[in-house]
């Protein structure tokens, strides 16, 4: 009775633990985040079912409320609103007390109603899984009871710390606070690690906040989404169906004009071209000029690249480039193209007067650097989008 149903050596118990943390893991960033929250993908009842009931098990969490709660994350990131901004409230608050701070927002009944549109609302939802998140745990407590006996109850509480930890805690946080970034969005976001093993893909959080509603995380190709990975196998087997991914660029040869197909694909992917403009304008011309400064300007030079790629507010690049005109010229043509897209008013002709205008500017402007990237942007074209 010691051992329940199945004695099974430690290392055991250690690959069912792996196993069914990764099952919850799944259910969080497949279900609940890339399907209910933001709509990248559809499921098979059957599948979206599981998933639900799984999640009420293992981590009582409703579908309703998780997915507003995630939701207003996005729409009032980085601010007093957001429920859980370490930005605002302090990575060690969101890191260890990420689950209160989800437990305080669910109570909130005016984030339900006003970001929990399309989440289901069936019998099985109204009447056993909403506000019965208790009864689910305890069913998962009695379930490795019977099949583990004394241990289970050691895997029940991993289980029960998993999602309140990685997701709540480590994405939550840390993916606002520590890590690299690809793109330029409007907050913190971070890329934990290149590769999205241990927590479902969700490690490329600076990805999913460029692209919300993209079913794949991964966008560089050095990256690995172990979701999107799932996704594919789901996919397959007609479990799943794709919606939505990022658009991708492609560059048309002997193209060398900008009209309005270039304006629709440089704005569907002007996250892309920022980027792209670090690594073909900014980087090449700081490593130009930094050749020609003496060994003791290195350490100077150095806090200017970590400015320059971290894509710092133009007050301090101002301050960091001041004494170089190139440098300033490369930044204020950056800004420039930035503020481009920020005429989210202007119509697809004020766009493509704009981009000529920027276009023609930088290639007056001396700098090999700017004319050859003016020329690369007259290229742009967009890819299909992916098939479901």
């Amino acid at each position: 009775m010691f051992y329940g149903i199945y004695h099974l050596p430690w290392w055991g118990y250690l690959l069912v633990v792996g196993i069914v943390t990764q099952i919850t893991i799944f259910a969080v960033t497949l279900y609940l985040h890339r399907c209910q929250a933001h709509r990248g993908l559809t499921m098979h009842p059957i599948l979206s079912h599981f998933f639900r009931f799984w999640l009420w098990m293992t981590t009582g969490m409703e579908t309703k409320a998780w997915t507003s709660i995630h939701r207003k994350h996005h729409a009032k990131c980085e601010t007093d609103a957001d429920p859980h901004s370490p930005q605002v409230m302090g990575l060690a608050k969101v890191l260890w007390q990420g689950a209160e701070l989800y437990r305080l927002e669910a109570a909130n009944e005016e984030t339900q109603a006003r970001y929990g549109h399309g989440t289901p609302n069936d019998w099985i939802e109204r009447h056993i899984y909403t506000g019965r998140s208790a009864l689910g745990i305890k069913l998962m407590l009695g379930l490795n009871l019977i099949l583990f006996g004394v241990p289970g109850i050691a895997i029940w509480a991993v289980q029960m710390a998993w999602i309140p930890f990685f997701a709540a805690g480590v994405v939550n946080g840390l993916g606002h606070f520590w890590g690299y970034r690809n793109y330029e969005c409007d907050d913190a976001s971070t890329n934990l690690t290149p590769w999205g093993l241990f927590i479902g893909g969700e490690e490329l959080h600076n990805n999913h906040h460029t692209y919300p509603s993209s079913a794949k995380f991964s966008l560089k190709w050095w990256e690995f989404d172990i979701g999107w990975m799932l996704i594919c196998v789901f996919r397959s087997i007609g479990l799943m169906k794709v919606k939505r991914v990022a658009p991708k660029p492609k560059l048309i040869a002997h193209k060398h004009t900008i009209d309005v197909e270039t304006v629709k694909a440089l704005i569907n992917t002007r996250f892309q071209v920022m980027s792209s403009y670090t690594k073909y304008v900014v980087l090449p011309t700081f490593k130009q000029e930094l050749n020609k400064l003496q060994n003791q300007e290195t350490l100077r030079w150095t806090r200017i690249k970590r400015a320059l790629i971290k894509e710092a507010t133009p007050n301090t690049l101002e301050t960091v480039v001041e004494n170089n005109q190139v440098l300033r010229q490369v930044c204020q043509y950056r800004e420039q193209l930035h503020a481009i897209w920020n005429q989210t008013s202007a119509s697809q002709k004020e766009l493509l007067e704009a981009l000529h205008t920027w276009c023609a500017q930088a290639e007056a402007s001396g700098l090999q650097a700017l004319k050859d990237f003016s020329n690369y942007l007259k290229s742009y074209g967009l890819k299909e989008p992916l098939a479901s």
